[in-house]
């Protein structure tokens, strides 16, 4: 009862002191070793002791997490927003379809179409509600249900009419949500870049399946040459990039840092896509806020299977001009049986080797990539690093446990970090992902920790930005294991 109690005094004390004297009160060098060595034996000690993973499951939640890399605003924000977001643009639901109509006085005559305080006041529908505007419950009971993929996918057709509503009240949510998760940095995918003038890009359109690299260089060429010099082309741009800075503006503070992601969607004709890729790259060109560029899509759509060496050409090439503008793409997001086995052979290595990312999102098909070995030792010496999103492999691709290729990332010293992906569609946080990972994997101490600064170090921030993320860091493990130590001798 004694060490309850004392238990309950200590974690009042420490919940009661300032914040700011928390994170600023020095420690000396050895006190500080003696805190790590204890976090790191608590942290065995629950790993290896199954009955304690409620506990396992506060320290991940207390622990600091860095940058979530791999993050989609719109997939970001829970349903529930979504549906608060319907009455604050005096939208409606029709309850039939549990879809959006953006035009009430529009509706068909006689037709019910619900506010969303009214679906709020039906329990059964707003429960149904949920379960279509997001993943919720879909594994836990039987029912009808579409493939777990297309259920993910489609969830973005049922709250896309109100997601554009207010990006500042979004952002301003997801801050209080990372603040609260001990995530410091987020490098989101607000927005999709410009989509220039397609038009300038419709001789990409006529290209063979089986053009000449010689001949896909030259219209690519003609149609970069033509974009830069079209004047609402970079209209947009210029828009686009002031539209983030007010986005943005006031976001940043002591505890956190917000970045962006441009993209562009792998399922257009090539004349759309290029022109938009080109807009991005124009968009994220000597911009400290937007630090990368990224394209997002089923990767297992027709159009995405038909033009992926195409796309990846297309950045290779843009990627020329703007040499200084960072890639993370989307790419090995395939499982056998998704696709025909050709369709796993590449398209990580043309990501890599082609395109030239820095950072790739999922990676999951790797080992079926033609010479995977020599995959993995090139991604290793370029020093690539995979995004690893749990749950959403779990839901999306059935992909999970031993099946899953972080065992083969970690085998060939290929870095990774944890990231979320779609928080809001999966119903989990970053705190989870983390849970997943070290109950799945069991990474030593050092290996977790080691993960969490990874989020610093492969992020898309400037070397002054990433020191002083790495420098925040280093303030927030000290104190942290500080409080573990604590917690560890407490509980003995």
């Amino acid at each position: 009862m004694k060490s309850i109690l004392a238990l309950a005094c200590l974690q009042l004390s420490l919940a009661l002191l300032p914040l700011g004297a928390r994170a600023e009160a020095p420690l000396g060098a050895a006190q500080q070793k003696t805190n790590y060595q204890a976090t790191r034996d608590y942290y065995q000690q629950l790993l290896a002791d199954k009955g304690r993973g409620a506990e396992l499951g506060m320290l991940m939640n207390m622990l600091p997490k860095g940058g979530d890399l791999h993050h989609h605003y719109t997939g970001a924000l829970y349903a529930e927003t979504y549906l608060d977001w319907v009455d604050k643009q005096k939208y409606c639901v029709y309850p039939t379809t549990l879809r959006i109509e953006t035009k009430p006085e529009q509706a068909q005559p006689g037709e019910l179409c619900l506010s969303g305080s009214q679906i709020k006041d039906d329990n059964a529908l707003y429960r149904k509600l949920l379960t279509l505007w997001s993943d919720k419950d879909f594994d836990n009971h039987s029912h009808d249900q579409p493939p777990p993929d297309k259920q993910f996918f489609d969830t973005f057709g049922y709250f896309g009419g109100v997601s554009s509503y207010s990006p500042r009240e979004g952002l301003q949510l997801l801050k209080t949500r990372a603040k609260a998760e001990n995530l410091q940095y987020l490098e989101t995918m607000l927005r999709g870049a410009p989509s220039g003038n397609s038009a300038l890009a419709a001789n990409l359109d006529s290209l063979a399946q089986d053009a000449a690299p010689a001949a896909i260089e030259q219209a690519l060429g003609q149609a970069a040459t033509a974009l830069a010099a079209d004047a609402s082309t970079a209209e947009q741009v210029q828009r686009y990039r002031q539209d983030l800075v007010g986005f943005a503006q006031g976001m940043d503070d002591d505890d956190f840092t917000l970045r962006f992601q441009t993209y562009v969607s792998r399922n257009n004709k090539p004349s759309v896509t290029f022109a938009g890729l080109y807009a991005g790259f124009a968009a994220a060109r000597d911009n400290p806020l937007v630090v990368g560029l990224n394209i997002v899509g089923p990767e297992n759509g027709i159009v995405a299977m038909r033009d992926y060496a195409l796309h990846m050409r297309m950045i290779h090439f843009l990627k020329q001009r703007f040499p200084d503008v960072k890639l993370a793409l989307h790419a090995g997001e395939l499982v056998l049986g998704m696709v025909p086995p050709e369709g796993l052979r590449d398209h990580i290595r043309l990501a890599v080797e082609l395109a030239g990312a820095q950072r790739i999102g999922h990676g999951i098909d790797v080992g079926h990539e033609s010479r995977p070995d020599s995959l993995l030792n090139e991604m290793r010496r370029r020093d690539v690093a995979v995004e690893i999103n749990l749950t959403s492999n779990q839901f999306i691709l059935g992909v999970q446990g031993a099946a899953h290729p972080i065992l083969l990332y970690r085998k060939y010293g290929v870095p990774f970090v944890i990231s979320t992906d779609d928080e809001g569609v999966s119903r989990s946080d970053i705190s989870n992902e983390y849970l997943l990972y070290v109950n799945r994997y069991q990474p030593s101490y050092d290996e977790l920790k080691r993960t969490v600064y990874n989020s610093i170090r492969y992020s898309f921030l400037s070397p002054a930005d990433k020191a002083r993320q790495k420098q925040r860091l280093e303030q927030r493990f000290a104190q942290f294991e500080a409080r573990a130590a604590a917690l560890r001798k407490m509980g003995r």
